[in-house]
């Protein structure tokens, strides 16, 4: 069966963007997770697994019955270091490579009409992994300062930061760092059909967050005694090293993680419509094709 091509290049209204988002994920859902878990996979499972074992040896660690036992604690510790290490850098990669193949999924499917190139998918990838890096950087420093100075400049730079990725994908001319300032300036193109979108999307994840959430809330309550009246100390030191708690968390970190590839998706369709306002390329294009099918 064909799926119906979603036109990325074009300006859109404030519904526009938010249907369109939806649309392509409905429409490429099978082909798009699949180049996701084949290029991004390993680097997922490794970063559940470390995640996994990060909450057990924290659990682990603040075990205060344990407390008078030296040479447990002073295990714990270099096993949690090593968690930590591991749990984070695997998070990165994690988190570099999703958005990656995401934007580079768009791109080929822009490129090709609909049609993708996985081969070519993961060798721009793997190429740009560390251009990501030092984007992803220049991000998280952004907005730890956005948010040292006040509330409303993390609103600000929120929007330029969710579209820097995109400008260094789809406009491959530009350096790293080219990227992150013409990102402040295309922002400001329709800033507040952006954020709205983006508020939205918000909203939508913190409720789905919420749902992925509650077996892991109905279980701590339960295994606690939060029902029942009856809290048992031993039960609290003991529960962030419960399997069944670390099987929980797990799986809502993944859908959480898996969640965030909707952001990513409205990212690159607002920055088309941004750059489309500004630049006016996908018209052009069109216009030019319609002339050439006319001769």
């Amino acid at each position: 069966m064909n799926r119906s091509y979603i036109e990325f290049r074009k300006q859109r209204d404030f519904s526009s963007i938010l249907s369109d988002t939806f649309g392509f994920i409905r429409n490429e859902f099978k082909p798009f997770i699949k180049a996701i878990f084949n290029i991004a996979g390993p680097a997922i499972i490794i970063f559940m697994l470390s995640l996994a074992a990060y909450n057990y040896v924290v659990g682990d660690l603040f075990n205060f019955t344990n407390v008078n036992d030296s040479n447990v604690n002073t295990t714990s510790v270099i096993l949690t270091i090593v968690a930590v290490i591991t749990y984070f850098v695997s998070a990165i990669a994690a988190y570099i490579l999703t958005a990656s193949t995401t934007l580079f999924y768009i791109k080929s499917y822009v490129d090709y009409k609909g049609n993708i190139n996985e081969t070519e998918i993961k060798s721009n990838v793997y190429k740009s992994f560390w251009s990501f890096f030092g984007l992803s950087f220049l991000k998280g420093v952004t907005l730890v300062i956005a948010t040292m100075l006040c509330v409303l400049p993390v609103f600000y730079a929120m929007i330029p930061m969710a579209i820097v990725f995109s400008i260094y994908v789809f406009e491959p001319k530009r350096s790293t760092s080219d990227a992150f300032s013409q990102s402040f300036t295309l922002a400001n193109a329709d800033f507040w059909t952006a954020f709205g979108v983006f508020l939205i999307l918000g909203v939508i994840y913190y409720i789905l967050s919420l749902v992925f959430s509650i077996p892991s809330i109905i279980y701590a309550l339960l295994s606690t005694g939060v029902f029942s009246g009856e809290i048992d100390p031993a039960n609290i030191n003991s529960f962030s090293a419960d399997p069944v708690v670390i099987v929980l968390n797990v799986f809502n970190t993944f859908f959480q993680f898996l969640l965030n590839i909707i952001l990513m998706v409205a990212g690159a369709v607002i920055y088309f419509h941004l750059h489309e306002k500004v630049n006016f390329t996908g018209t052009y294009d069109r216009i030019s094709e319609i002339g050439k099918s006319d001769d």
